[in-house]
């Protein structure tokens, strides 16, 4: 749990660039002993990351996207997930446009499952995690070169749960959102539609 720390305080930020999405500025905070200094920071409207979750024959799978990701400059594994780029939009429509853009799927439900910081020391980015069930295909509606050529893929849980021990799944909001998942599955509150 993150709470305000009185002690620090921010005096403002100084624009050093204005992005689509992103925008980066210099943070000028005072320590509590009244000390200046300055920290890059990335504003960011936020994301929200989906977990959806199909049962064959009673076994959780998950739907996963393997897209390129320039920064890394390779491609990843991760559940499907997008900015929060669509001004006052709430978001379980996020959570729900962005599965029917990257994998073609609607969900009967949708379960908040957290939220969480994805580089605090950077950027000012929360994402907010869903678990989607009861799922439904659709079109999928994309969006930019990434999820043009993305390959959609699915993976039982318990498997998917290895590979992120395993450290072959690395992506943070998808490590973060199958171990909630999974935790559900072994307690039982995760069961097959009927």
């Amino acid at each position: 749990m993150s709470l305000p720390n009185p002690d620090f305080r921010h005096l403002g930020d100084r624009l050093v660039h204005r992005g689509y999405i992103w925008h980066v500025t210099v943070g000028t905070f005072e320590s509590p002993d009244g000390e200046l200094f300055e920290r890059d920071i990335i504003r960011s409207p936020g994301a929200v990351g989906i977990v959806p979750v199909l049962f064959d024959d009673g076994v959780p799978t998950v739907v996963f996207v393997r897209q390129y990701r320039g920064p890394l400059d390779r491609s990843v594994l991760e559940v499907p997930a997008g900015m929060r780029d669509v001004p006052d939009e709430p978001l379980e429509l996020t959570a729900s446009r962005e599965l029917a853009e990257e994998v073609g799927l609607t969900a009967g439900r949708l379960d908040y499952l957290t939220e969480f910081y994805p580089s605090a020391g950077m950027t000012d980015s929360t994402l907010h995690l869903y678990l989607a069930t009861d799922l439904s295909p659709i079109e999928r509606d994309v969006h930019g070169p990434e999820e043009a050529h993305m390959e959609v893929l699915r993976i039982p849980l318990a498997k998917a749960v290895e590979m992120v021990v395993a450290g072959e799944i690395l992506d943070a909001k998808t490590v973060i959102g199958l171990l909630l998942v999974d935790r559900q599955w072994r307690e039982g509150s995760l069961r097959p539609e009927s």
